[in-house]
């Protein structure tokens, strides 16, 4: 039991779950700087409430691998992020101690207010503690959570993990002390007397009170919090267990919202990793001693490709803008960051305004690139819609992490987007197969006059014996003309999967490389249409409103005499692991595609 440790076998404990973690993530990859950092806060959350009872929400949740070590999967530790291994990510059906999945962030505070909601409903004894990020706080939900939070006034404790600094600065032995001061219990009382005495005083003897109380506000960094009608208590050392034990009993305690203010340092433990270095957030397996990681692909990612042709083009073209939502170097805008300060920007995590503010900038004449993972534009859907779409401005997004996405898991995998935009009126959508292609699509988006969004997937493109070609509007290119009824169409890394399924077939087959799912080459597809009489789909996305559907959709409309078979995701969330992997147990390897087309192409003939 964690309650009855002293508190120098809590701080060996602490040590012993760094080491945990450190070899795990060397060896299978993850989420490390952030996770080292926040070691204590988790053992202290765990000495002074119960997971058991008491929800524990961790925001976005990379920062829980201490979490899942004290909660009975020490042992399975090492299948972390593996494929039918443990998770990255909190995941209720893995553990009854992760009340929530959480892969996206910002959304711990509100899951904190439903859940004291319905825990004073039920008239329970449980207290929801909601674990959140500084970086978290730039999102919009927070403080729509908070708003709430502060006017219902129910019991909600908030850690508040600031481990880059970014929301107060402690300077000096003056900060030290007001941290010390406000962290403690006669800073509460002098604060619970103050208002006490000002709900009895009349407003001409309560003047200087109040002025007393508005000072003592200013001087702390909490002002926001306090005004919202959460306490702050903080900032604390996150790394001081005695420390953090007796503040989070103080804020459980107060029977109120209260919010904790605990200051971290990135890396932990990993001098290699201690403070603010990017690339330590998500690593691949690296070597332990040295910090280097192993099996680093000798060929550039897409999106490498991507930063560096939008670089060429930006310095071209002084129009050229961009912004992405907290992934400078993960969407590859921090080499342009660095170059342009003043045309790219990073706007945290708020990807709802990174589009809105670039719908207004495409109005303004401007040539503004939207650089986002697939599942984290979900977000912004609304946006897309209301602001760029609706009055058919030129906002270019570039979607990062298209397809199939590893290790991450279901909140990560860029299923949607293909769906998601294609019902979207004024949108046009698109995909390139190869590197070349790439190039060639963000060329043609930068003076595109309208709506314009093409993905690309994580990592580098496959070898194609079919080199991109550039790009006209609209139009498809059929990279292999055969004598017979069975047309493989694929669509952006698809048409490297249909090449791969065609290759292992005892017969012929023509490819097609789609290249725009909306609008269609309406005009060469039912030319196509006349010759080819069984079409199978390739793409890396879901089957609901994905490709196969936009195809079928046509081919409806059109009458035509064909049958089209869709080798996309089924309708449901993709597990995490290795993505070959996952591929594997979706059915849709090379291998087993070709097995599937040639039982199918036996059924057609029989």
């Amino acid at each position: 039991m964690l309650k009855n440790k002293s508190i120098e076998e809590l701080n060996t404990l602490c040590k012993d779950i760094r080491e945990k973690i450190l070899y795990t993530v060397s060896k299978n990859g993850g989420h490390l700087s952030s996770t080292l950092g926040a070691v204590e806060l988790i053992v202290a959350m765990h000495v002074v409430f119960d997971s058991k009872k008491d929800p524990f929400i961790f925001d976005v949740s990379h920062q829980a691998y201490a979490h899942k070590l004290l909660t009975d999967r020490w042992e399975s530790f090492d299948s972390l992020r593996t494929f039918g291994g443990i998770s990255g990510y909190t995941k209720p059906d893995e553990s009854p101690h992760d009340y929530f999945i959480a892969g996206h962030s910002s959304t711990s505070i509100s899951l904190a207010v439903g859940a004291a909601k319905s825990i004073k409903l039920k008239k329970e004894d449980r207290l929801p503690i909601a674990f959140i990020g500084d970086g978290a706080m730039s999102a919009g939900m927070v403080y729509e959570a908070l708003n709430e939070l502060g006017d219902i006034s129910l019991p909600v404790i908030i850690i508040l993990n600031d481990n880059e600094m970014s929301i107060s600065k402690p300077i000096g032995a003056i900060s030290n002390y007001l941290s010390h001061v406000v962290s403690g219990k006669f800073y509460q009382k002098v604060k619970k007397t103050t208002k006490s005495i000002l709900e009895h005083l009349p407003d001409s003897a309560s003047y200087m009170a109040k002025k007393f109380d508005e000072s003592l506000k200013l001087i702390t960094p909490g002002i926001l919090f306090e005004e919202l009608g959460v306490e702050y208590i903080g900032p604390v050392d996150g790394h001081d267990i005695q420390r953090l034990i007796e503040t989070f009993t103080l804020a459980k305690e107060m029977k109120k919202p209260v919010l904790v203010h605990a200051q971290t340092t990135k890396g932990k433990g990993y001098t290699k990793a201690e403070g603010y270095f990017e690339h330590w957030h998500g690593v691949g397996k690296f070597d332990l001693e040295t910090g280097e990681p192993l099996n680093k692909s000798d060929k550039p990612s897409a999106t490498k490709i991507f930063s560096h042709k939008l670089l060429e083009l930006a310095k071209l073209d002084e129009k050229v803008v961009g912004v992405t939502a907290a992934m400078p170097s993960g969407t590859g805008l921090k080499d342009l960051m660095q170059e342009f300060p003043d045309r790219f920007w990073d706007v945290g995590i708020a990807e709802q305004h990174a589009v809105t503010s670039m719908a207004a900038m495409a109005k303004e004449g401007f040539k503004p690139f939207v650089a986002i993972y697939s599942t984290f534009l979900q977000r912004a859907y609304d946006q897309i819609i209301h602001d760029s779409c609706i009055l058919n401005l030129p906002v270019k997004f570039a979607i990062d992490r298209a397809g199939i996405v590893g290790e991450d898991g279901e909140t990560h995998q860029g299923a949607f987007d293909i769906s998601y935009l294609r019902a979207v009126p004024n949108m046009t959508i698109l995909a390139p197969r190869d590197a070349k292609m790439l190039e060639n699509i963000v060329e043609f988006s930068k003076d595109f006059s309208h709506p314009i969004a093409f993905r690309y997937p994580r990592g580098s493109f496959g070898d194609l014996p079919y080199e991109g070609s550039k790009i006209s509007y609209a139009k498809a290119e059929l990279l292999e003309d055969v004598d017979s009824e069975i047309l493989f169409i694929g669509y952006g890394t698809g048409v490297l999967t249909a090449y791969k399924t065609k290759q292992k077939l005892d017969f012929s087959v023509a490819l097609l490389d789609l290249v725009f799912v909306k609008p269609l080459d309406e005009e060469l597809l039912l030319q196509l249409a006349k010759r080819y009489k069984r079409w199978y789909v390739f793409s890396d996305s879901t089957k609901v409103g994905g490709v196969g559907s936009a195809l079928s959709e046509f081919a409806l409309e059109k009458e035509l005499d064909i049958k089209i078979k869709t080798f996309e995701y089924e309708d449901g969330f993709i597990e995490h692991g290795n993505t070959q992997k996952v591929k594997e147990s979706l059915q849709l390897l090379p291998s087993q595609l070709a097995k599937k087309v040639k039982e199918y192409e036996s059924q057609s003939k029989s």
